[in-house]
């Protein structure tokens, strides 16, 4: 059996850590999104994967070259018309039942499993979500799909749809028949194959995290770095206090006095300290210098960045490249953001910074503070409100 995982979108929600990656590459405790994936779906025992690729393809393509233990084909999806035009671009790869899998969704290798030992000629992975209405919910009536419903309005189930599918060869005749009626998204094919009477599984899946908008790389990377496992290379000196599970990448330098409790994840070739203090769930990707005094909390800071002495940072993401000077601080709390037309209430959201950018000394951001790449702010500013990307704040 094969495996086809779509990983062609922007993923513009996500902006502006999306504007020179696929949302598939974003990292999540220091690891790609799709690798996440790409590894569940090998530990399955699937040996051959075909990758849907389309926006920035050149980042993932390169990423996965040498990956070990799988064969990899690529197919393209020129325009992102959907996620059923997206699956249809593998259909000469095809030649006996499959599974599909979004690339932007975390899901366990134990689900998949079921998925494909499951007898049925259609199967689904369904998941209870708190927030149902943001997605597919999923009517179920004896362990079987009766309908699929996209964001109701009403509340009128618990579960969702992952997008997560067991499919026969046959589903491309159904694709492209709807195609022609200007139909493009798989959750309308599969209504369509529910509403000829063909009888659909469906399979709770274990762990499915879905990232859609910046902050779910905080929640995400929260719950993935738990199962992270501890390990300490680099050098470590002397009066450094580490506590829980706590993983250091080789060529990391961790100064006299830091404070580490984990779980925490830091990359290679890192300098941390003297005196920093780095708290639970926070990732620090390769290349990262955190100076001495500053203190971290709960936050994604990506790779090759540099936080000056006495900063502190709670709930943020501070993407690839980014530097920033002495008396830093994200403050942590309260705000509606609006994202390509949607609003959204948060609670407990620091600053959302994007690549490349240079922040001077004693800047302070607001919560839910959105700030794009290659941004330049000077010294002594109080960021209130989003600060587009390539901007000048003086």
């Amino acid at each position: 059996m094969k495996a086809v995982i779509l990983a062609a979108g922007e993923g513009k929600r996500l902006r502006p850590f999306t504007e020179t990656l696929p949302k598939v590459m974003l990292l999540v405790a220091n690891k790609p999104i799709l690798e996440y994936v790409v590894d569940s779906v090998k530990k399955s025992g699937i040996s051959e994967i075909i990758i849907v690729v389309g926006y920035k393809k050149e980042v993932i393509m390169e990423y996965f070259k040498n990956y070990k233990g799988v064969k990899i084909t690529y197919v393209e999806q020129d325009k992102q018309l959907g996620t059923a035009h997206a699956l249809l671009q593998s259909k000469k790869q095809i030649k006996e039942s499959f599974i599909v899998l979004s690339g932007d969704n975390i899901i366990d290798q134990k689900s998949i499993s079921n998925l494909i030992k499951d007898n049925s000629k259609y199967s689904i992975l369904i998941k209870e979500n708190p927030q149902p209405s943001k997605y597919g919910v999923v009517i179920i009536e004896k362990n079987k799909l009766k309908e699929i419903v996209e964001k109701p309005k009403e509340e009128i189930g618990k579960f969702i749809s992952t997008g997560i599918y067991k499919l026969p060869k046959t589903i491309f005749e159904q694709i492209e028949g709807l195609a022609s009626d200007g139909v493009y998204d798989l959750s309308s094919v599969i209504q369509s194959i529910v509403d000829q009477g063909e009888i659909i599984d469906t399979i709770i899946a274990n762990e499915w995290m879905d990232i859609v908008y910046p902050w779910d790389l905080i929640k995400v990377n929260e719950s993935l770095i738990n199962s992270a496992p501890s390990s300490k290379g680099g050098v470590i000196e002397k009066g450094v206090t580490i506590k829980g599970d706590v993983s250091i990448g080789k060529d990391t330098t961790i100064y006299s006095g830091c404070y580490i409790v984990g779980p925490v994840v830091i990359g290679e070739g890192c300098e941390i300290g003297p005196n920093a203090c780095i708290f639970p769930s926070t990732t620090i990707g390769d290349n990262s210098v955190i100076n001495p005094f500053s203190e971290i909390r709960n936050s994604v800071i990506m790779n090759d960045t540099h936080i000056g002495s006495n900063s502190s940072i709670k709930n943020s993401i501070i993407a690839k490249g980014t530097i920033i000077d002495n008396n830093f601080s994200s403050i942590s709390g309260s705000n509606t953001l609006e994202i390509e037309g949607e609003y959204k209430k948060l609670k407990n959201i620091g600053a959302m910074i994007g690549e490349d950018c240079t922040i001077g000394s004693n800047v302070v951001v607001d919560p839910g503070v959105i700030i794009g790449r290659k941004c330049k702010i000077e010294p002594m500013n109080r960021l209130s409100k989003k600060v587009g990307s390539s901007s000048k704040v003086m």
